[in-house]
């Protein structure tokens, strides 16, 4: 368990300098400019150069606020998100907590996140704190709604609350017979031919539409454009994190990014073959195997974790294109999209997921 600990904590703090620079270079290509190109070569130093600054930053407390939930409130929301890393599995051997509910575990403990931004705008004692706060409170409640039944939809396929079971299953190592779209009577088992046939996505093909709406829901946890209401420049400042400012306030973005990476990370292992390789096996060229290795093999560490980083940054990347892409949604539209489109039809497509497993067993 130690060894997983190390490796995300690690990503996690590499993860804002790759992910910052990152963002700033997509915006850069999508609105014709360069992007940060003063600092290093092409601007790679920029973000060295405004850790240097913040944590060089004065720590300012508000005078009339609550000092100790005030300091209190970003070490619990980094602490939430850095929890829910612990069940992820990185490779086919390796894994922090083989928990047999680790679904389960991480959907309940990120939820903690919604404490530790309640707390800091509370804290804050600022109108636009408080009001950002009670936002992203609203939005984040309501969005785990259809973002648990699209999990439900998985777990219910699968049969299993254990990320580790479900990426086997997804590959060249299962323990059940894996049929294409669920048809016996084609008589192929997709498992010996692995690659994407035999993803979740593959394997039922309304969980290519569960899939969309987990995207869809996890903008939305993770406040980013076009659910970034509660951090609306425009009308609060900066929302909830309005009165942060140097290493708290850094903290508080490094715990943003850091759930970008884990919800990219939940939906590719839910749905998109975790540390499978993509490439099928095609006649002698054994190209599943060769590119996911053994279990417990060298080649199994280096493959599994570059498939599951790769798909997990592609998530992000497509967060960010969507960041300078769509306009902000009004509160109104957001919650109606939440309770009134995104569950309703989450709620059919758990019906169809479970008939879906019953034939599939029969």
């Amino acid at each position: 368990m130690f060894i997983p600990l190390l490796i995300f904590l690690a990503v996690i703090g590499a993860n804002v300098i790759v992910s910052v620079y990152l963002e700033r270079k997509v915006s850069a290509f999508m609105q014709d400019r360069l992007g940060p190109m003063e600092v290093g070569k092409w601007g790679l130093l920029q973000l060295i150069a405004d850790l240097v600054k913040l944590f060089q930053k004065e720590d300012i407390v508000p005078a009339k606020a609550d000092k100790k939930l005030f300091k209190f409130a970003p070490k619990l929301i980094f602490m939430a998100i850095f929890a829910g890393f612990a069940v992820l599995p990185v490779t086919s051997t390796l894994q922090g907590s083989a928990a047999q509910t680790g679904v389960f575990f991480l959907l309940a403990i990120v939820s903690l996140d919604i404490l530790g931004i309640l707390m800091a705008g509370w804290a804050s004692n600022n109108k636009y704190s408080l009001l950002g706060a009670m936002r992203s409170v609203a939005q984040i409640v309501s969005y785990e709604v259809p973002l648990g039944l699209s999990v439900l939809c998985v777990v219910v396929v699968t049969q299993s609350l254990n990320l580790q079971e479900i990426s086997f299953q997804q590959g060249l190592f299962s323990m059940e017979p894996n049929y294409l779209f669920g048809i016996k009577k084609l008589g192929i088992d997709v498992s010996e031919v692995g690659g994407f046939l035999t993803w979740n996505i593959l394997r039922n093909p309304f969980l290519l539409i569960v899939y969309v709406i987990f995207f869809i829901t996890t903008l939305a946890e993770t406040n980013r454009a076009p659910f970034d209401l509660p951090e609306a420049e425009s009308e609060l400042i900066a929302g909830y994190h309005t009165e942060y400012s140097g290493f708290r306030w850094a903290f508080i973005f490094l715990a943003e990014y850091g759930i970008m990476l884990l919800v990219s990370l939940l939906g590719a292992i839910l749905f998109l073959g975790s540390w499978n390789s993509p490439l099928p096996n095609i006649g002698t060229f054994k190209l599943a195997l060769w590119t996911t290795g053994e279990p417990g093999s060298w080649s199994s560490y280096l493959w599994g974790g570059f498939w599951l980083f790769a798909k997990g940054y592609l998530g992000m990347l497509i967060m960010m294109w969507i960041r300078w892409t769509l306009p902000r949604f009004r509160i109104d539209q957001l919650m109606k999209l939440c309770w009134k489109v995104l569950t309703p039809f989450l709620l059919v497509l758990l019906l169809i997921s479970t008939i879906w497993r019953v034939l599939m067993v029969w």
